[in-house]
């Protein structure tokens, strides 16, 4: 399927600008510019959904062609603290199971999947070492964040310079919780209460995921921020499986969010 002036133009991912730097290229990508339509409308980059796969993979096609780069990785997202490190590129739906992924390698894009869970990217310029990682509440908790960016320093990297990025994801007005799921943070280390506000509903909690993340980050000794944009309000641009379960939608598509050394 070739490529057309319109929809490139229509691919325009955020960029965030601690992550614009010499050698970087990175991209939250959003759901337009791509050919997949209903449901999936339009940039679906998730192999796991109904979507037809020959779509999907032109998708991704169109994300690695607009950014630049020649080739596109992705791993089999299982909610852990797992990372892979890698040397070269995967086919779509071909990765290990894992959460995160780093590279020192040029022109080998990293992308991460999402429809409500937190994408963080991650560089360290001057060591020319990038990651991504997937943050839902479980990895988060987990330690995926932490785990990213110490592989990055076994590639050479230094939390002192690597900076971070929590990319859309849902956010703390849009993610009811039940008062289980605020025990098992709290059980963990009781300062995480703060996390979690009181909902309209009785026994029910609004907890706030980008801050977690961002936290977590920041403890970590890297410096980090979020872009503030919510996937679950925001349906123009975003792609939610909490919105999709709301509505009682069959399925969801996922967004990619990708950063890479350019060549």
């Amino acid at each position: 399927m070739a490529f057309d002036r319109e929809a490139m133009l229509a691919i325009r991912p955020h960029r965030a600008e601690t992550l614009r730097l010499p050698g970087v290229l990175h991209g939250f990508f959003t759901r337009a510019g791509g050919v997949s339509t209903g449901l999936y409308d339009s940039l679906n980059c998730g192999m796991g959904s109904s979507d037809d796969q020959g779509l999907v993979r032109e998708n991704r096609s169109r994300v690695a062609a607009a950014l630049g780069v020649a080739s596109l990785s992705s791993v089999h997202q299982i909610h852990s603290a797992e990372v892979a490190v890698v040397t070269e590129p995967w086919l779509p739906g071909q990765g290990p199971r894992a959460d995160a992924m780093v590279t020192d390698q040029p022109d080998l894009a990293l992308g991460i999947l999402t429809a409500d869970c937190a994408p963080v990217l991650f560089a360290d310029g001057a060591a020319g070492v990038v990651g991504a990682a997937h943050a839902g509440w479980k990895g988060a908790l987990g330690g995926v964040l932490q785990a990213t960016i110490e592989v990055m320093e076994q590639l050479g990297g230094h939390r002192a310079r690597i900076v971070a990025v929590v990319g859309p994801c849902i956010s703390s007005a849009n993610y009811e919780v039940g008062a289980e799921f605020e025990a098992r943070f709290v059980a963990e280390r009781e300062e995480f209460s703060r996390y979690f506000t009181p909902a309209m509903a009785a026994e029910k909690y609004m907890f706030d995921l980008p801050g977690f993340c961002l936290d977590r980050l920041i403890e970590a000794g890297v410096a980090a921020t979020s872009t503030g944009l919510c996937t679950y309000a925001d349906e123009k641009r975003f792609f939610s499986y909490r919105r999709t379960t709301h509505r009682s939608e069959p399925d969801y598509g996922r967004q990619l969010s990708v950063i890479a050394l350019d060549a």
